[in-house]
């Protein structure tokens, strides 16, 4: 299957440390690393270890970073043809803490690049996809992609993913066939389990599928004929790097879905492989 997915790609600046530090600690790194990152990318890098034909679009600065980003998609198979290149732009970036002691990532991000708009997203000839993803960011920006996506390729799948809380991001909901909204952006509203948030939401039966990963406790599903589901979570025999795991269920999620799975099997599969990712670095499902 050909799959768009449409968000951020960033460098990803990763120190290991014994045990998170507390403020205005000193302590030495175990390791260092320099390589891509960010959601959507991290996602097609998945589905393209599945066996999918996966593109990307986004915006990178035109800098050093940006080549390592292009180079290391291509050499996982994502095409790259959408991207987009900001001139005098800074590449996203995200400093990466990761604790030997606990497995956690703690990330600061820096970014300063416009989002990738409409203008942009009008160019790619969408009726070559079967399925287009999006990494949910500034509404105002993505609501007329998803508007436009709906009317150029009819027959494509449409999923939106809802990490963080962003302003009006809710409106984009009933624009998508399959919504992924993590525990973050769930706790940042008040909710404390995924039944509430899905009743909250409060989409009308038949049009949209949600999913809610929701860390140590596993995920939740709720179909579009309004049943919920519950998956707990898979715990490797040790948890190594946190780091990524979100977008590997989602990457669970499309491609299970794609495969025309039962709602169970598609949630099982999808919590086992971020499960597994948890208990080793990096995104090589193999």
């Amino acid at each position: 299957m050909q799959v768009l997915a449409v968000g951020g790609a960033t460098l990803d600046i990763i120190n290991s440390v014994p045990v998170y530090p507390n403020e205005d600690d000193e302590l030495r790194a175990t390791s260092h690393q320099e390589c891509r990152g960010g959601n959507a990318t991290n996602t097609l890098v998945v589905l393209s270890q599945l066996g999918h034909q996966c593109s990307w679009a986004g915006v990178l600065g035109d800098d050093k970073s940006s080549r390592l980003i292009l180079r290391d998609l291509q050499q996982q198979g994502v095409d790259t043809q959408w991207a987009r290149i900001q001139p005098e732009g800074f590449t996203p970036t995200s400093y990466i803490l990761s604790s030997l002691a606990t497995g956690s990532r703690t990330i600061v991000h820096y970014r300063d690049l416009p989002e990738y708009g409409i203008e942009a997203f009008e160019q790619i000839d969408l009726a070559n996809y079967a399925w287009i993803h999006f990494e949910g960011r500034e509404a105002a920006v993505y609501e007329p992609m998803l508007r436009h996506a709906r009317l150029a390729a009819p027959s494509a799948t449409i999923s939106l993913e809802i990490e963080k809380p962003r302003t009006d991001i809710e409106r984009l909901i009933p624009l998508a066939d399959v919504v992924i909204i993590a525990k973050a952006y769930a706790s940042s509203h008040g909710y404390e389990n995924a039944l509430d948030l899905f009743e909250a939401i409060g989409t009308s039966p038949g049009s949209v599928m949600l999913f809610a990963t929701w860390g140590e406790d596993g995920a939740w599903l709720q179909t579009v004929d309004g049943n919920t589901l519950h998956m707990p979570a898979y715990q490797p025999g040790r948890v190594v790097d946190t780091l990524g795991a979100g977008d590997v269920f989602n990457a669970g999620v499309i491609d299970g879905l794609q495969a025309g799975l039962e709602p169970a099997e598609v949630l099982g599969r999808a919590v086992r492989l971020a499960g597994e990712k948890c208990g080793r670095r990096g995104l090589d499902i193999a």
